[in-house]
């Protein structure tokens, strides 16, 4: 006999990729706990939220800032296609950290350069 497949199921397994035990670690729940989760019983909001974090499905919960962005295989993504990965995001916050007239037109060159080396990498 085959099992239905409810959205709590749908979600944890695909959407999230996690294991009943990984779920319920990641959650300070039982595997039976989320079994019922899988059979159709709600699942907490709390708990959904953080499962979505796990993923990087949405960061949105810490904030409302980061709405659109995600996190995707080791990536800071956004809903228009920029990909960040962590160095690019401490170059970032160091140039504008610094932040003198003659920083900002080394910038602008910085910025203007990796655009470039961008469409030559497509």
């Amino acid at each position: 006999m085959a099992r239905e497949m409810t959205k709590n199921y749908y979600f944890r397994k695909f959407q999230c990729g996690l294991s009943k035990k990984d779920t319920a670690k990641l959650c300070f729940k039982s595997v039976r706990t989320v079994t019922r989760w899988d059979s159709g019983k709600p699942i907490p909001p709390e708990c959904r939220r953080l499962m979505k974090l796990n993923k990087g499905l949405e960061l949105s919960a810490l904030d409302s800032n980061w709405n659109g962005w995600t996190v995707k295989k080791g990536y800071l993504t956004n809903e228009r296609g920029v990909v960040l990965t962590p160095e690019q995001i401490l170059t970032g916050f160091a140039l504008i950290e610094i932040g003198s007239k003659n920083d900002r037109n080394i910038q602008r060159e910085i910025i203007r350069i990796a655009r470039l080396l961008k469409t030559l990498i497509k």
